[in-house]
This record gives structure tokens, sequence and C-alpha cells, in this order.
């Protein structure tokens, strides 16, 4: 169902969104939605691989902006958000085991276990809504349709078993919105901060820019670049590679939505 079938729009809450999500029915992408307030990425792990995973983190801050780190077992961060349940609030999860993807379940009370640590890392959602505050025009957000996101050829650092390439997402732009971009987004180094691209998508390992790896593919018109951010989907591919044995995370563009500000978000 449509977001605005649940009464979901740009000027929704966070606690808006994340109740929709439990009640089972909204299971749709949350680009566009609540657009006040900081979205997240999670990524669930067994507690025996959280120091690896939080060095992971530590070593490649642009890609895994870290947010908050809950204690084993417990599916709050008070941090983020009053009443937040992270067993259900994200419209659709990932299940992986051994490093293969297995369920999208939209909710996880017959999966949490005493030993999950819940890691929530900066999406780069929420400063689209800086970009669109300055007048700038998303198409994936006039088109009602996910950011499109592609695996490099940019490694990350290694810690541990969690290693892979960078995954980045992807907004058209005029070059002179470009420039503005960059210096809009330099001042959110919480989520992704400056692009790591501009440009010619073969330089960073993507052979068809119409064939994103996750989410969906848009135009690029003629007096547009492509603009290229680190994505928190890039632990997906750390963890695919890793392949522990049981983790999870959300599924890409569908985000935990809090209640933070963006405006709270920045260094001037």
């Amino acid at each position: 169902m449509a977001p605005a079938e649940f009464g979901l729009t740009a000027a929704s809450t966070g606690r808006d969104v994340r109740l929709a999500a439990r009640s089972g029915g909204f299971q749709g992408h949350t680009s566009g939605l609540a657009s006040e307030h900081v979205q997240v990425n999670l990524a669930i792990l067994p507690a025996e691989l959280a120091g690896d995973f939080l060095r992971y983190c530590q070593r490649n801050p642009k890609p895994c902006p870290l947010l908050g780190v809950s204690e084993p077992g417990e599916w709050t961060l008070p941090e983020l958000a009053e009443d937040l349940d992270l067993r259900a609030d994200v419209p659709r999860y990932r299940v992986w085991r051994h490093g293969e993807l297995v369920a999208e379940p939209t909710e996880l009370h017959g999966l949490w276990r005493n030993d999950l640590v819940t890691f929530a890392l900066g999406c780069s959602f929420s400063f689209e809504h800086a970009l669109l505050a300055d007048g700038m025009r998303l198409r994936h957000v006039d088109q009602s349709r996910n950011v499109a996101m592609y695996r490099t050829n940019i490694p990350t650092r290694a810690a541990g078993a969690f290693h892979g390439p960078m995954v980045v997402s992807m907004r058209p732009l005029k070059a002179a919105d470009a420039i503005r971009a960059v210096q809009i987004t330099s001042r959110m180094p919480e989520v992704h901060g400056a692009p790591v691209h501009l440009g010619n998508p073969a330089l960073i390992g993507i052979r068809d820019i119409q064939q994103p790896d996750y989410g969906d593919p848009v135009e690029i018109l003629g007096d547009e670049l492509p603009v290229f951010w680190a994505c928190g989907v890039t632990p997906q591919a750390a963890i695919a590679a890793a392949q522990p044995a049981f983790c999870i995370t959300h599924a890409p563009g569908h985000m935990l939505v809090i209640d933070k500000l963006n405006r709270q978000l920045g260094r001037g």
C-alpha cells in the first residue's frame, strides 16, 4: 500500500512512520517521508561479532556513520526515539544466514534473541531534506521512487571478518546544484557528509548506471552530473562477505525514522 494510504507524507513525524510500520501495514520505502526527521540504517548482529563491527564502522565513517549502539538484547534506543521498538518499527527488514539473504520480514518478534546488538547508522535520506530546502529537485523524490544505489570498486577498511566494497547512492544534479550539494552535505558527517564521486560512474566501477544494485533507476538528463554519496547499505556488502551465521539489516530504502530533526545535524 502507498504511504498516502497510511496518511504518511513529507510532513509526517518519525513516530507516525514508525507506528505505521509497527501496525504491519506500511511496508514501503521511506524516501521523502517525515522530511524533518533523521532516518537511519540498521545492522543487528550477535554480541560476539559486535566488537568487530564497531571497529568496521569506526574505520569507515563515510559509509557507516554511527549514531547509536544498543545493549545486547535491548530492542530500544532511547537516545534516538521514544516509544521505539527495533523489532517492528522498520517497514521491511532483511535476514541473513551465512552471508545469504533468506527472508525480508516486516517484523522480528519471532527472530529476536537476547544476544542481538543493534547498530544505528546515518542515512542519506536525512541530507536530502537540506538539499530540498535549498531549492534543489531530486528526481527520485519527485517520482516517489527509492534512490538508486550501486556497489563500487572503492574498498572499505576491514575489521575482523567485515570487509567489502563501498556502496553509493546517486542523485543526478545540474553542475551548479552539485557544487552547492557538496557544500551543504560536507557539513553533515553524521549522514555521510560530502559526495565521494561526481561524474563518470565507470571510474568507481559502475558499469551500467541504469542498472542499480539496489533501489530504482532514474533518468540522467544531458545537462546533469551523477553525484555519488557513500551509502549505509555498505554494511550489507560487508555482512555478505563476513558470512555471519545470523544477522539482520533493514531492507534498502526502508529506514527507521527517529525523533531527532535533520536541522539538529551538521556543523554550522
